[in-house]
């Protein structure tokens, strides 16, 4: 028990660093997404920038998973926070040179992307280093709360900051949360034994045995392959939810908004911190994506505050539902030894939906959807007359969509034999 508990501390004192570094990287990102949109008009645009920002993390994170099953983790972990920074400062000696161009911004955003991907694997790897196997759902829930900052605490800091202020301010607050997540992280390695390793196996092959810790649980196979299909649901409703609300609302408001939806997430994430979810996880995971859909079509069917708050909240306070049976389900079905490579693994299959979603929805949205729902547009007559029409109606409606495919996707995967039966493995 007091080891337990002292493992369990140590989680904590990690945690808060990472809950520090993702409110600095949540004021980076929204104040990215009004800059650049107030730049061009274009959801394309902010949608690139947020590709540039995620893809080549997640195409190199399976480089860093080996790594992280190689070397010390809490290493990595300091390096992919500190060296992150470079091209947030890239960004900013641009900015005070005069107005940042849109290239500029998406060199600096790559280069930031490409020292992160050090740091998820590693982070991932360490909780299970740290905690026991009854502990990972108290844990997941903690951890979501502190992924949910980004949205719960960062748009409405930031929304107020530019109001007093410009982007370069969110900029220099983020550079300086790496100080203090930097702290914490060596704290935490500090109080445990150096990682040692024989390097008896090549890189290709560690490699390797990643993949076939995910790809010989068939069950586990499917559920990331299904997940990646949600990912890109989930990457439509993140690439235009700011877009159609610039339209007819500005950024204070919408950084309001933005943190009011997200409390869902907050209030179900503690729920699950106090009162862990111990059996039905394919049950639990299928209905909550359901809602999630069902929401999600929610927050893209009017130009309504009020309506789009409500809807926002619900969908997120879904979300931790699901995320903490797809944790668990993943988790409980992986050797530890292995589990750095495999969750950047996973890590990679599973996120290739917001890849394509990133590449697609915003150009969709631009030259695709608001054609069509624009007073004049091909559509404005018969889906117009029930969503609205206007700059914003089409990315609406495609939000609208994805949202109707999500659920039936969650239908699909909950007759899946082969995901169902993880939860026996599992047990």
């Amino acid at each position: 028990m007091n080891k337990s508990g002292k493992s369990f501390r140590k989680f904590l004192l990690l945690w808060s660093g990472q809950l520090i570094s993702t409110i600095g990287n949540g004021l980076t990102a929204f104040g990215l997404g009004i800059y650049v949109f107030q730049q061009t008009g274009k959801a394309s645009a902010m949608a690139l920038v947020t590709l540039l920002a995620f893809m080549p993390s997640l195409l190199l994170s399976a480089f860093a998973g080996v790594l992280a099953d190689r070397y010390d983790r809490r290493l990595l972990m300091i390096l992919g926070d500190s060296l992150s920074a470079i091209g947030l400062v890239f960004i900013l000696i641009c900015m005070l040179g005069g107005e940042a161009q849109l290239w500029q911004i998406c060199v600096g955003v790559t280069i930031s992307s490409i020292f992160s991907s050090l740091l998820d694997p590693a982070y991932k790897a360490t909780v299970t280093d740290l905690l026991t196997e009854e502990q990972y759902t108290k844990a997941s829930g903690l951890v979501q709360i502190a992924g949910s900052a980004k949205f719960l605490i960062s748009p409405i800091l930031a929304g107020f900051l530019l109001t007093v202020s410009d982007i370069k301010l969110l900029l220099v607050i983020d550079i300086c949360t790496f100080f203090v997540t930097v702290a914490t992280t060596l704290a935490v390695r500090s109080g445990l034994a150096s990682k040692t390793y024989e390097q008896t196996q090549s890189f290709i092959h560690e490699f390797k045995d990643g993949w076939n810790a995910v790809s010989k649980n068939r069950g586990v196979l499917v559920l990331v392959i299904m997940t990646s299909v949600l990912t890109f649901y989930l990457g439509v409703i993140e690439t235009l939810s700011i877009p159609m609300l610039l339209t007819f609302t500005n950024s204070s408001v919408v950084g309001t908004v933005e943190t009011i939806v997200a409390s869902g997430m907050l209030v179900s994430s503690v729920m699950i911190g106090f009162l862990p979810i111990k059996k039905g996880y394919v049950k639990i995971l299928s209905v909550s994506l359901f809602f999630v859909g069902l929401f999600m079509a929610g927050f893209g069917f009017r130009e309504n505050i009020v309506f789009i708050c409500i809807s926002g909240f619900l969908f997120f306070a879904m979300l931790p539902f699901a995320n903490t049976s797809l944790d668990v389900l993943v988790r409980t079905n992986i050797d530890n030894a292995v589990q750095g490579r495999a969750w950047a693994l996973i890590g990679i299959l599973s996120q290739l939906g917001f890849v394509a979603a990133y590449a697609l929805s915003g150009v969709m949205a631009d030259y695709v959807f608001t054609p069509l729902l624009v007073d004049g547009g091909a559509l404005a007559d018969s889906v117009g007359q029930i969503i609205g029409t206007g700059d914003g109606r089409g990315s609406g409606f495609l939000i609208i969509i994805a949202g109707m495919l999500l659920c039936v996707t969650s239908i699909i995967l909950y007759q899946l034999r082969s995901v169902k039966m993880l939860e026996n493995r599992g047990a």
